[in-house]
This record gives structure tokens, sequence and C-alpha cells, in this order.
């Protein structure tokens, strides 16, 4: 009944995607100081566990299930109600809906991980599991459901072929309301204390990220070979690009900065990996380069404290591709995709353009007001003896470093 190759190679892009989680905990865990290193990693880890209780409850079903044309799904399918070894994927009955349902709790277990380094250092655990449930509820979930679950946009016709939209504005716009409502560290962190294991996640990012946009494509087919290879190559040119642009303004070959510079390549062809050619490909890496790395010398002009360069790296990197889409986009390289204003289809750069500004200022608003109303239950933000004394003791009571 099922094509063994497709389920197989999706079973393995759903582990590609699972290690991202770990490979953002090291990621981040690198970039943060000593003290405050198991704090930061518990933050991606513990979304392993509370999303897939979510997704189970009541998350897939508001995904994936009703509600066409809408903003949310319903609940037909909470509880994984109706579903089992033997029931097909919605979109095609070559792999089962158990491997599409634990594909995307990959996606969703991610995603509100992406938004925890911008407020490194500063927050609390309960407000963050708050938080974290609040979010996936109310702005993943129905995001998800408009774009790849049959709602609103999908029905005006807009794509994203593997986030930019969906995980990396949305998180993005996300982590930049909490930096304004947690406001600036009162301690000043020594910052990165291993560029070791900012390297190991990265390369840990970097490779599930294969899984991330190869295997959106749900099946083997030319297009993933696309995706994949494209993947590859706008990581390289922005990682190669950003160095240079570190290298002139610093003096100096910055490893953190090629590093950064993958990771903004990585999330900017997030959205267009199925749908442009390998040439475009090699502007939107370079176009990540550059942009990236001057939002983020913005962010530092402003002294906003986006601690580990969330919104620069992911939320720029995020509405960036999706305007490229908009631009970049050929039928000729996938027919289930579109002509973007390159090709002389206006209509759909705008949808593409609106889509993500819609998205991302509502993600900002609905973060902003999530976390005023967090902070009138419980305190979000840390006292300045516990980020004096860090978090990973004052918060977990453990160290990283005996």
């Amino acid at each position: 009944m099922f094509d063994t190759g497709n389920t197989g190679f999706m079973l393995l892009a759903t582990s590609l995607v699972m290690l991202m989680t770990p490979g953002l905990a090291f990621f981040y865990g690198g970039l943060v100081g000593r003290k405050n290193v198991l704090a930061i990693m518990m933050q991606s880890f513990v979304s392993m566990g509370w999303t897939t209780v979510i997704w189970y409850l009541c998350g897939f079903s508001l995904c994936f299930s009703g509600g066409q044309g809408g903003i949310i799904g319903n609940l037909d399918m909470a509880f994984l109600r109706g579903i089992d070894p033997l029931t097909p994927f919605m979109g095609s009955s070559n792999i089962p809906m158990w491997v599409f349902c634990a594909y995307q709790m990959m996606f969703a277990i991610i995603t509100p991980a992406l938004i925890t380094g911008a407020f490194a250092n500063r927050v609390r655990f309960l407000p963050y599991m708050i938080f974290l449930t609040l979010w996936l509820l109310f702005v993943y979930f129905p995001v998800v459901h408009m774009i790849w679950g049959g709602g609103l946009l999908a029905k005006w016709g807009v794509l994203d072929y593997a986030g930019g939209i969906a995980v990396h504005a949305i998180a993005g716009m996300a982590a930049l309301a909490s930096v304004f409502f947690v406001g600036r560290r009162k301690v000043a962190d020594p910052g990165m204390h291993s560029l070791p294991l900012v390297a190991l996640g990265t390369g840990l990012l970097w490779f599930g990220w294969y899984g991330f946009n190869a295997g959106s494509e749900l099946q083997v087919d030319a297009v993933t070979a696309q995706a994949f290879l494209n993947t590859d190559t706008a990581a390289s040119f922005a990682g190669i690009t950003w160095l240079i642009m570190a290298w002139i303004a610093e003096k100096k070959p910055k490893f953190v900065g090629l590093l950064t510079g993958a990771v903004a390549g990585l999330a900017t062809i997030t959205p267009c990996a199925g749908y442009v050619s390998i040439h475009s490909a090699v502007i939107i890496g370079i176009d990540a380069g550059f942009i990236c790395y001057f939002a983020i010398a913005l962010k530092n002009r402003l002294k906003w404290d986006d601690a580990l360069d969330v919104w620069g790296v992911h939320g720029v990197g995020g509405i960036l591709g999706t305007i490229l889409l908009g631009i970049f986009a050929s039928k000729a390289i996938n027919p289930n995709g579109a002509d973007g204003l390159l090709y002389g289809n206006v209509g759909f750069f705008l949808k593409e353009v609106l889509a993500v500004l819609g998205a991302s200022a509502y993600a900002f608003v609905f973060s902003w007001g999530m976390l005023w109303l967090i902070n009138k239950i419980t305190p979000v933000r840390t006292s300045e003896d516990e980020e004096i004394m860090g978090l990973d003791e004052t918060l977990h009571g453990e160290r990283a470093y005996i």
C-alpha cells in the first residue's frame, strides 16, 4: 500500500529534523557564559518533551484537520483519534499518516526553541513553559494551518516550502518582542564560553537541515534533490559572505562569523529550497550573508539585547527568504510551485510579501501581549541576584562545569 522508499526517506528526514533541536541546544549553549549553559540548553530539550505532549493532545489536529480556507483547524484528530498504522497521509497515499505526523511534530518542537536565544540568561523556567504552551496554541498552530494545513494563506496561493514564514519569521519576531518586553540584562554576560560547542551545534543544525528542507517534498524525486543542493549552496555562500564581511570589519577571519553566516543562509533558503534554481540559491545565500550581517549590526547599534541574534538570523532570514521566493520562484523547477516576480508574476510576489509581513506582525504583537499577561500571573524575569549567580544554579540547582 505504501511506498517503502518514500516512507524510509521520510523517517530518515524526521530523524534529521529531530537532531536539529539538540543541535540548537549546543549552538546556544556554547554562545552563553558558563553559568547559564544548562538553563538555555534545557529550554530546547524540554520542548522536545512538552511539545510532543501538546502535539498528541491537540496540536496535530489543530494544524491539519478541518478548517479548510480558515485560520485554525478543529479537534477531529485530537489524541490522534482515527489514525492507525494503515491510515494514508491525506496528501498522498505513498506514506503513512503516522510518518507525516511525526515529521511535522519535529518542526513544532524546534520552532519555539529558536526564540529562547533572544532572552538568554534572564527568564524564569515556569513562565517559559507557559509561554511555550500558549505560543504553540495561538501563534504556531494557526500559522501552520493557514500555510500547510489547507487554510487561508494556502487558499490565497501563498507558498512556504519548509518554514520561512511558519518557522523562522514568526520565531524571530516573537524573539524581538521578548527582547523588548524583558529588557536588557542587568549583569554583563561574559558571552561565548565554548566556540567548539557552537561549531558542534552548527554542524548538527546544518546536517539536520537537509531533512528540514529536502524532506519537505514528502517523497523522493527531482525536487527533493534540488532542495537538498539549494540548502547546502545557500548556507555555504552565506557563510563565506559573512566571513569576508567580518574579516574586513574586524581585521581577522572569525570562526563564529562563518558559523553564524551559515545558519543565516540556512534560514533564508528554507522557504525557497524546492521552488528555485541553484543559481538563485547562490544569490539568496549571498543576500543572506549581507543583509543578516547588517541586521545584527543595526541591532547592536540600537542596543537591543537579543542575546544570541535570533531576530537578525532567523527573523530577518525568514522574511528575506520569503520575499526572495516571491522573486525567484520558477515552475520550471517545481511545477507545483509558482513563477515569481522575475518571471512576470507580480501577484505572487505581493502575496508572499503581505503574508510574511502579516504573520510576523501577528507573532510580534501576540508574543508581547502574552508575556505581559504571563507576567501578571508570575514574574517572567529573573532577579539581579539570580543573574549574578547564573541560572543554572538558581533555577535548576545544577552546574555544567565543576
